[in-house]
This record gives C-alpha cells, sequence and structure tokens, in this order.
C-alpha cells in the first residue's frame, strides 16, 4: 500500500494510491479526484499537474 500526498487549499490528503478512482477537472484551477469508495475530494492544481504528481509518487521507490 503505498500513500500519496493531494495538496487541497483547505489542507492536504493522504490517499492510498490504488484508491484514486478518477480525476475531473473543477473551477478555480482545482481538480476533483475520485476516490474509490468515498466521496470525491477537492484538490488545488489544473487536472494534469495533479495527474502527473499522482504518477510521480505512486512511481516513486520508497
Amino acid at each position: 500500500m503505498k500513500f500519496i500526498e493531494l495538496k487541497s487549499r483547505g489542507g492536504n490528503y493522504l490517499v492510498v494510491a490504488e484508491n484514486v478512482a478518477w480525476l475531473r477537472d473543477y473551477e478555480n484551477g482545482q481538480t476533483q479526484v475520485g476516490m474509490v469508495g468515498g466521496a470525491p475530494l477537492l484538490v488545488a492544481g489544473k487536472i494534469e499537474d495533479v495527474a502527473e504528481s499522482i504518477l510521480a509518487q505512486a512511481n516513486a521507490v520508497s
């Protein structure tokens, strides 16, 4: 199980990388991150930047 950090304007999240289901553009430069079995999270950044961050963290050697 690998945890990744998602930055939000209201506080950061640590989520299990395998639980990220989808990404959707949202207003004001934010992105919704769909979570398996849960409500979407609203995170800071454009969809491309969020996707890049998720992949980089998930593929990083720990």
